[in-house]
């Protein structure tokens, strides 16, 4: 009875590794990615309604619009100016895109100026049929 246990158990593991794939990560290429920071007067007309009604609050997003790929990040409502944001990673692979980025914040007390901001950043490239990844 215990021999039945194990060649059981031993064709219930075969079987469900026989339905599983194994994918090297290490051995899939990403592509980095050419795109442009888009300044605030030339966002499309889209873009800026959803940027309206999105930034107070954090935020990923992605837009396409005429062969361009927008990709957007809020941060939401801050307490002070001088905040930036980076741009750690722009890359591509077969199966998707990576976007990622860094909040920076103010490094002075003269940086912190002014009220509340909401800091965000839309960045541009080339449209690419592949679902976008915020890492």
């Amino acid at each position: 009875m215990e021999r039945a246990k194990q060649v059981l158990l031993i064709l219930l593991l075969a079987g469900a590794l026989a339905g599983c794939g194994w994918k090297n990560l290490d051995s899939e290429k990403e592509e980095a990615l050419d795109f442009t920071v888009v300044k605030e007067e030339d966002l499309p007309e889209a873009v800026e309604e959803i940027l309206e009604t999105k930034k107070a609050e954090p935020f990923q997003m992605s837009y396409q619009s005429d062969g361009y790929l927008y990709l957007l990040q809020g941060y939401g409502q801050q307490n002070s100016g001088g905040f930036s944001i980076q741009v750690k990673k722009l890359a591509a692979t077969e199966d998707a895109i990576y976007f990622s980025t860094e909040l920076l914040g103010p490094q002075t007390k003269e940086q912190q100026k002014g009220g509340v901001s909401c800091p965000y950043l839309v960045v541009k490239t080339q449209y690419r049929d592949l679902p976008v990844v915020f890492e």
